[in-house]
């Protein structure tokens, strides 16, 4: 094995610090040597991305992030590129000290960094500020340095992580470098795949720096970022019954759309049948729009019994409000105990009125219905998004899907799997019915919670980035353009 195989694992940054204490305490590669390592493997990085580039700018900070950059810019230098290097304080620790005295040393120049310093002309700037231990927002004169870097439209390649971000949590609380390509060291860090940080990160290329297997050893990964992968083959033999059954409940007055989304996405999710539970209202436009679907009115608790014990998985939420209706049919879908996929109207209701959930079920919020669950505002889901879907599931004993920009998926065992796919196109009505009916199909076709909210995620965000690619860009995505394209991806192909 080497360290590829970590290629997917994510880190806390405590957990980075004792990989790098490991490399120098236990295998015996000094600091510096590491350092020399980022450095080299940054200016690859940026001459993979911008061959032509031949003026470069470097912004060091103090700590030994400004020590990767200023090495960089000494090997620049040596390649034939033109470097500058801008200092924002006064170096501090052996290894950066050094890095900074070898630049110069080399011929290089450091300019103190001033408000009344004009920023050159170059092909790429390289930020080197700040690197992981950075949790509170850039002060007001870093913060007016980036403005102006980002006003120049020259593109960045950051060391390690974006300034300014949270390599944590992923949350970016002010001014922040927004990066073309984050070339990362030892270990991928959690925060750069989540939250707000993907709208900084640009590319992520992680760089083991050339350490040995041995230094993963024992190593507990915090996450992992989900691989594309689909259900095997389906045997010659198989018919309808072996596939499950999922039922669909919801669509209040005027919400017939929701759950007509839930159960489509639930039969090209490749459910063997799909019923739909809703207001009576709205038979015929269901029937005649996708007459696959097995369309039942069903005007309070007596009449969704009748249907259950056919059901394999409920899809419970699309559409179901939150009047006595909803409400009734929302209580007695809980208390069946049938396997359960939970969203939307089934959330606000569960925080409402809390309840044990059946034994498998999979609760997938968007940050407002996370923070509502779990009793407090956005702004804290939006800071720990790992502690906020870890507890999630620990509240409600749910495997439970954090959505949004790096869709988290959680478990009672502590995995998170977070999604490196999706788009802004992706922001739009009806997209979280898809995902639950999505995750019904998956569970009725025998997969458990963990893995249905794992591989529904994945081929929900995947389907959308084709359809984006495919369909003439994000903008204007609806949907239901994600459909075809999730027929594909699960049977193999596009992927």
């Amino acid at each position: 094995m080497t360290a590829a195989a970590h290629h997917h694992e994510l880190y806390t940054v405590e957990q980075v610090r004792a990989l790098d204490r490991r490399a120098i305490e236990v295998l015996g590669i000094p600091g510096y040597e590491l350092m020399q390592r980022a450095a080299a493997v940054a200016l690859v990085c940026l001459r993979q991305h911008w061959p032509k580039a031949r003026r470069i700018a470097v912004y060091g900070g103090p700590g030994n992030n400004g020590g990767d950059g200023f090495l960089l810019a000494a090997l620049a230098r040596e390649a034939g590129i033109h470097a500058e290097v801008f200092a924002y304080g006064e170096s501090r620790g052996e290894d950066a000290v050094r890095a900074r005295r070898e630049f110069e040393h080399g011929g290089g120049t450091v300019h103190a960094w001033r408000q009344d310093i004009e920023l050159p002309l170059v092909d790429v700037h390289v930020d080197a500020l700040y690197g992981t231990g950075l949790t509170r927002a850039l002060a007001a004169e870093v913060a007016a340095l980036v403005d102006r870097i980002h006003a120049t439209g020259a593109p960045v390649l950051a060391l390690d992580v974006p300034s300014g971000v949270n390599a944590d949590t992923g949350d970016v609380p002010g001014a922040a470098v927004q990066a073309n390509v984050t070339v990362t060291f030892i270990a991928a860090k959690r925060g750069l795949f989540t939250g707000l940080a993907p709208g900084y990160v640009g590319n992520v290329q992680w760089e083991p720096l050339g350490l040995p297997e041995t230094l993963w050893q024992d190593a507990q990964a915090d996450a992992e970022l989900m691989r594309p992968w689909t259900l095997p083959s389906r045997p010659r033999q198989a018919h309808k019954g072996n596939n499950g059954h999922v039922l669909a409940i919801g669509g209040d007055h005027g919400t017939a759309g929701a759950i007509r989304l839930c159960g489509e996405a639930a039969l090209r999710g490749g459910a063997g049948l799909v019923s739909v539970a809703t207001r009576a209202e709205h038979l015929t436009a269901l029937n005649s729009a996708r007459p696959e679907l097995m369309v039942h009115e069903v005007n309070g608790p007596q009449a969704l019994e009748a249907l259950l014990p056919r059901a394999t998985v409920l899809a419970l939420g699309p559409g179901l409000g939150q009047g006595a209706w909803g409400h009734a049919l929302w209580l007695t879908a809980i208390e069946s105990g049938k396997p359960l996929v939970l969203d939307a109207d089934g959330l606000n209701l569960l925080a409402r009125e809390p309840r044990e959930l059946p034994a498998t079920a999979v609760i997938t919020p968007h940050p407002g219905e996370a923070a509502r669950l779990l009793d407090c505002d956005t702004a804290a889901i939006a800071k720990d998004r790992f502690a906020a879907a870890r507890e999630l599931t620990r509240r409600y004993r749910a495997v439970a899907v954090l959505k949004g920009a790096g869709s988290l998926v959680a478990d009672s065992n502590g995995r998170v799997a977070v999604c490196p796919w999706g788009n802004p196109g992706m922001a739009t009505g009806g997209m979280g019915d898809l995902l639950t009916g999505i995750i019904a199909a998956l569970i009725a076709q025998g997969c458990d919670a963990w893995q249905a909210a794992c591989l529904g995620v994945a081929l929900h965000a995947r389907a959308g980035d084709l359809a984006a690619r495919q369909g003439g860009g994000e903008r204007g995505l609806l949907a239901t353009d994600l459909l075809d394209p999730l027929r594909r991806l699960l049977n193999g192909q596009d992927s």
